[in-house]
């Protein structure tokens, strides 16, 4: 059932823009200035960084790459279930927190649920926004996007006073009790489209009205007389079969159970074959994705940028701290810098990436070859003045995820854009997992950041020489697939739902 193009562009749609805005800020706030959190769980359960930082990486990763069940959720049961749903993952999760005994069931509280809860959010925003937008779909994805961030900038500030004034279990009962508030978002997203789960359900309810005219009908409709003419031919084709259905119940009961069996096993083995080609023809159009060139080296610089740019995310905090630069979190922390210059990237960013002389893949390589310059920065770094300079401009080129729509489509074009946004987000989200707990492992190992950060910058500059490198002219691709200055985003909502 398509939307009328009446309700499109505005109107309730903008309700639906703000409701999936809030839901965004109320889910990622928390998790994206875990960095508040991490050194109070340092000194709360007196456990390694390495190992504490699995909290803060998994809270990340988990809703990436769980990314495909999350858009299948939203597909078959609808935005407004899935976001209730993930209300109570999102608070439960944080709720449970304040009771964790150790850092591993805070890994299991905090960092696998509350991950799930905020995947689940960011399809269910993503998909009912597409349906209630169509030409201004780019600039209604671009102001809900921007919830993370600006969740990120409020939670900071909000984490740090509640820490100091209720503790740390305090602050995160309190938070908790906030996330309830995405069951009310929810109310406001009234769907478009009928999903999956009741269509499918109303097919079967469909099926078995049909199947109750083969059933035995009552001895009194059965007596038909010669002269009795009717002209209901749809009737009389019922009661036929009606009769074929009474002859049949003098067959033997051994012949039915095996012509019952036999069309039961026919039936799944057509399930199983229709499946198995499903299958195949998605691993094929994956395998024909990973055969580019172009798409190769996007992976590879994902993963890279991902596992050296989302540490300082986490550790940024504890540096100053444990450097001597601050005593305690300012009243604007470095992570809510970070995440307003986040903000204002990803839309600098978008406007840049739109003007036809500038290639989006080489615009992406420079964001990260000077977001891994400002990383290399950071050891030398000796007042905190420094820090939060390095932070904005982390920041700012960290906004280039809001880029990876748009080069996919370049790439691979709009028919495959799914399946590639698929393999990016796994890459993402894998670089997001191991990047922490590799980063805390080398100051387990040094007793300092020097070291992970130098690591943290050269893999961002690696990857930016990478994807450089590969996508110069000298290798003879074809020039369809790469240079495409005009790039019209007009496919359906799972597309389009990649936009960061």
């Amino acid at each position: 059932m398509a939307p009328s193009t009446g309700v499109l562009d505005g109107g309730w749609g903008w309700v639906i823009v703000v409701a999936s805005f809030m839901a965004q800020l109320l889910a990622y706030g928390s998790p994206q200035s875990v960095g508040v959190l991490y050194p109070e769980w340092l000194h709360a359960f007196q456990e390694s960084k390495g190992m504490t930082a699995w909290v803060g990486s998994l809270v990340a990763g988990v809703g990436l790459i769980a990314s495909p069940v999350c858009s299948a959720c939203v597909d078959n049961f609808g935005a407004r279930p899935v976001t209730i749903f993930s209300g109570v993952m999102v608070a439960g999760g944080l709720m449970l927190s304040a009771f964790a005994p150790n850092v591993q069931f805070l890994i299991f509280s905090y960092g696998i649920v509350v991950g799930l809860g905020c995947g689940l959010v960011y399809a269910a925003t993503l998909t009912i926004t597409c349906q209630y937008f169509d030409k201004r779909r780019g600039l209604a994805l671009g102001i809900v996007t921007t919830g993370t961030s600006v969740g990120a900038f409020i939670y900071a500030s909000a984490q740090n006073e509640l820490i100091v004034l209720f503790g740390l279990d305090g602050c995160l009962l309190m938070i908790g009790a906030v996330a309830l508030n995405l069951m009310a978002c929810a109310g406001f997203m009234r769907p478009l489209n009928m999903p999956g789960y009741y269509l499918k359900q109303k097919a079967a309810l469909e099926r078995n009205t049909e199947g109750q005219l083969f059933q035995k009908p009552p001895s009194d409709d059965l007596k038909i007389t010669a002269s009795s003419t009717s002209p209901n031919v749809e009737k009389s084709l019922a009661v036929k079969e009606s009769l074929i259905a009474i002859d049949a119940k003098d067959l033997p009961t051994q012949t039915e159970k095996k012509k019952g069996s036999l069309l039961a096993g026919l039936t799944i083995m057509r399930v199983i074959k229709k499946k198995q080609q499903a299958y195949c023809k998605y691993m094929h159009c994956m395998y024909e994705i990973l055969q580019d060139q172009s798409m190769v080296a996007f992976c590879i610089a994902i993963f890279l940028f991902s596992l050296g740019a989302f540490p300082p995310v986490l550790f940024i905090e504890d540096v100053a701290q444990s450097e001597g630069l601050v005593e305690e979190v300012s009243v604007i922390p470095l992570v809510s810098i970070g995440a307003i210059a986040t903000c204002v990237g990803k839309l600098a960013l978008g406007v840049l990436v739109d003007i036809r002389w500038i290639n989006g893949i080489y615009l992406y390589a420079f964001t990260m070859f000077a977001g891994g310059v400002a990383l290399l920065l950071i050891p030398s770094t000796k007042t905190y003045l420094g820090l939060q300079i390095l932070s904005a401009v982390l920041g700012f080129f960290s906004g280039n995820w809001s880029l990876t729509s748009y080069i996919t489509t370049t790439i691979v074009g709009l028919d495959k854009l799914t399946q590639a946004h698929g393999i990016l987000m796994f890459f993402g989200g894998f670089g997001i997992m191991l990047g922490p707990p590799v980063v805390g492992w080398f100051f387990d190992w040094t007793q300092s950041y020097d070291m992970a950060f130098y690591f943290s910058g050269g893999c961002v500059e690696l990857g930016a020489v990478i994807l450089f490198l590969l996508n110069l002219p000298c290798w003879n691709r074809k020039q369809s697939k790469n240079d495409r200055p005009d790039v019209l985003y007009i496919s359906n909502c799972d597309k389009v739902a990649s936009v960061a």
